[in-house]
């Protein structure tokens, strides 16, 4: 994980307004409940109601009330409430009752306030049930009692002292929560005795809370769509970064490097991997911060709301965790075998893609169809099994979550028949609840990408972590302006990494400028392996190159490439078009420039090209034939104008007219500067400087062509094999 967080590091403040912002989103998520509860419990049942103590109460009221109260709750609502005598006209439009009695007002709510008025209330209806009054006008049917039925037994109350204590120590067993449920209740007869709209009242609240909701709901989706931005802002600019630098490392391997990873696995470590990545710091931004606040804050709401009911919670994260623990102890090292096998598949087509015209010229379709059903079913089958037990952890979820519901339901409804919950309590500890497993179940999706991540981060990781063989020097020389295109072999031998022997021995040669210096062998002789050198796509074993009288691993290998026009014996164009693929030889390169390579690398079929100029080229030309490829090649080099020209038998694709042209006008193109060429054929050598004959890595004579003829006896074998008697006369 260090290299996600090196590559997270610039964006640690956009990681902390998130961070933030889900702090936001997850208060407002957390408040929903809240005022959906209130909307239930105080809206609907206490008909907006919210506190036990009255707003307002008339005079008949307040001495009923006081009368079942303690010296100490009379004290409480003594300084609660101030005496608004009859005729006020302050008072008036808002309490109409103030015009022919006096009422008390409330100066500010207080829980004692509160729970002054809710004592009294259960004392009052414990001492009316001792006494045998529990007629359906004034007891039992609280949300509309007659007042005035109550107001008669005020006179006799003075005498029945002792009662009434009773009734306080009777009425103390009552659960809390009932006195202030029976208090609001008788609230509301108060406000109506004043003339209070109470309908009015209930429709203000609800709709207050209403509102209220929909702002909070706007803040926390306000606050999530910004984290979504964000998140996915940051987790495509790491992934860009990441594809950068990972393209970057590939870039300056050598053929070493390229073939311990693979290709194809390169290629996946550059796309898939770094999705994988992506995904992660997309969902983890907004889940790892999320979930644990919601879940820790759920948990602490949920307990406001019913402490009892607290074991609830924990049984289900214990199920929950059971679940995911089973779960993934099974799926995780399955995570660990996909990469691999995105790999094998990648290979296998990348392979049968390229070699599509070998396996239909040897009818080998149907092998390959099996090859690939094979890799394609390991494949499949993976993501299946790790389909199916993640299938199977949702559904199992899902009834958890159920089961958790009726359980709550269950014990809620108990807890209101006894008065000790309200129903909006009951379905608000339901939501926290829902919240908590829904925590969870985002740390179970965060699991879910965490492995993969981690596996793919590892993959990335060895490929930035692995340094090319061949690297710049950390001070590096010039080269000698009086040596331009000199190049010198010195006692040079090489072996391939992890291989035995050498397969090139003590070779030491001088090519000069305005000269040809031409290499042949038999098959396998290391003349390519030779040339290859040169650019430093390998490096030396033993002895030393040198190029303008300068160590070839002493120079930038940017400096050394810029000297160099190299033709690969396989012509390789890029998809684009007939100019951009020139001038990736010299990007300003003029039109006169242009058409003077292509008439040198006799590539006059351009012109005949639909778009000419503009002719669209495909990935690797495979749009024009071989010799039109290897002359387009040929003339990306040439228009380079180098101190050096390497053709790694870069003639192999033309026929002889043409070779015989191209050479012609290539000799007085390339002069002043330094020509190799590898070659097959005698024929394309003939006239060159010099010839370098090799066999089995090692130089057996040089020469020119009428020199090797008399002197060395290969040379002779092959010039033999292919010229008639007269041209090796």
């Amino acid at each position: 994980m260090k290299i996600l967080i090196k590559y997270l590091k610039p964006f640690m403040a956009t990681i902390l307004i998130a961070i933030a912002l889900l702090f936001v989103q997850a208060r407002m998520d957390l408040n929903l409940p809240n005022y959906m509860s209130n909307i239930i419990d105080v809206g609907i049942q206490q008909n907006g109601i919210e506190n036990a103590a009255p707003k307002a109460i008339s005079a008949d009221g307040m001495q009923l009330m006081t009368s079942f109260m303690t010296d100490t709750d009379k004290t409480v609502v003594a300084n609660a409430y101030i005496l608004v005598l009859k005729g006020d006209q302050t008072y008036l439009k808002e309490y109409p009752l103030v015009k022919d009695s006096n009422i008390y007002v409330i100066k500010k709510y207080s829980t004692a306030t509160n729970l002054a008025f809710g004592h009294s209330t259960a004392t009052m209806f414990t001492f009316f049930k001792n006494m045998g009054k529990t007629n359906s006008g004034t007891v039992t049917n609280r949300s509309n009692i007659d007042l005035t039925k109550l107001y008669q037994i005020i006179p006799v109350l003075s005498n029945a002292k002792g009662a009434i204590l009773i009734a306080q120590n009777e009425a103390q067993t009552t659960p809390e929560a009932m006195q202030l449920q029976m208090a609001t209740s008788l609230t509301k007869n108060f406000h109506k005795e004043l003339g209070m709209n109470v309908s009015k009242l209930q429709n203000n609240y609800i709709m207050s809370q209403g509102a209220i909701m929909l702002v909070v709901a706007l803040i926390g989706g306000t606050a999530s769509i910004l984290v979504g931005f964000f998140a996915s802002q940051m987790a495509a600019k790491v992934a860009m970064r990441m594809r950068r630098d990972v393209f970057a490392k590939v870039m300056s391997y050598t053929n070493h490097e390229i073939n311990k990873f693979g290709a194809s696995s390169l290629i996946t470590r550059t796309t898939n991997d770094i999705t994988q990545v992506q995904q992660l710091i997309f969902m983890g931004v907004r889940i790892m911060a999320y979930a644990p606040i919601i879940g820790i804050g759920g948990v602490l709401m949920a307990l406001q709301k019913s402490s009892s009911m607290s074991w609830i919670i924990t049984l289900a994260v214990a199920l929950l965790m059971i679940v995911i623990t089973i779960v993934f102890v099974i799926a995780i090292p399955k995570f660990k075998q996909f990469q691999t096998l995105i790999d094998k598949l990648n290979l296998v087509a990348r392979e049968n893609l390229n070699g599509l015209m070998v396996i239909r010229a040897f009818g080998s379709e149907k092998f390959e169809a099996k090859r690939f059903e094979k890799a394609n079913k390991s494949l499949a089958d993976t993501n299946l099994f790790i389909g199916r037990v993640l299938s199977a952890l949702f559904p199992i979820v899902n009834f958890i979550m159920s089961a958790v519901v009726i359980l709550i339901v269950w014990v809620g409804a108990h807890q209101i028949a006894n008065s000790t919950m309200q129903i909006g309590d009951m379905m608000a500890f339901m939501q926290y609840t829902m919240q908590i497993i829904m925590a969870f179940m985002m740390v179970t999706m965060m699991f879910i990408l965490v492995p993969r991540a981690s596996v793919s981060l590892k993959r990335i990781a060895e490929v930035l972590s692995t340094d090319p063989a061949i690297k710049d020097p950390e001070v590096a020389e010039t080269f000698d302006k009086n040596k331009t295109g000199i190049l010198e072999f010195k006692n040079v031998s090489f072996r391939y990494s992890e291989a035995d022997a050498d397969v090139l021995h003590n070779i030491s040669f001088t090519a000069l400028p305005n000269q040809i210096t031409a290499f042949i062998g038999s098959t396998g002789s290391g003349k390519s392996t030779l040339i290859n050198l040169i650019p430093r796509f390998y490096d030396v074993t033993k002895g030393k190159i040198l190029l303008g009288g300068v160590d070839i691993r002493k120079v930038n290998t940017k400096d050394l490439r810029n000297k160099i026009g190299y033709i690969p014996q396989k012509g390789v164009l890029l998809s684009g078009t007939v100019l951009s693929n020139l001038k990736y030889g010299k990007s300003d390169a003029s039109v006169e420039e242009i058409k003077n390579t292509l008439s040198v690398a006799q590539a006059g079929f351009v012109d005949d090209l639909e778009g000419g100029y503009e002719a669209p080229i495909s990935q690797g030309g495979t749009n024009v034939s071989g010799g039109q490829k290897q002359r387009l090649s040929i003339a990306r080099a040439l228009i380079k104008k180098p101190d050096l020209y390497i053709f790694d038998d870069s003639f192999s694709s033309l026929d002889f007219k043409t070779d015989t042209k191209l050479r012609h006008d290539l000799k007085s193109y390339t002069k002043g500067a330094t020509v190799l060429i590898v070659a097959q054929r005698v024929s394309t050598i003939m006239q060159a400087d010099k010839i370098v004959v090799l066999d089995k890595g090692k130089v057996i004579s040089m020469g020119t062509h009428k020199e090797l003829l008399k002197t060395c006896p290969t040379y002779l074998e092959i010039a033999s094999s292919q010229l008639s008697k007269e041209e090796l006369a």
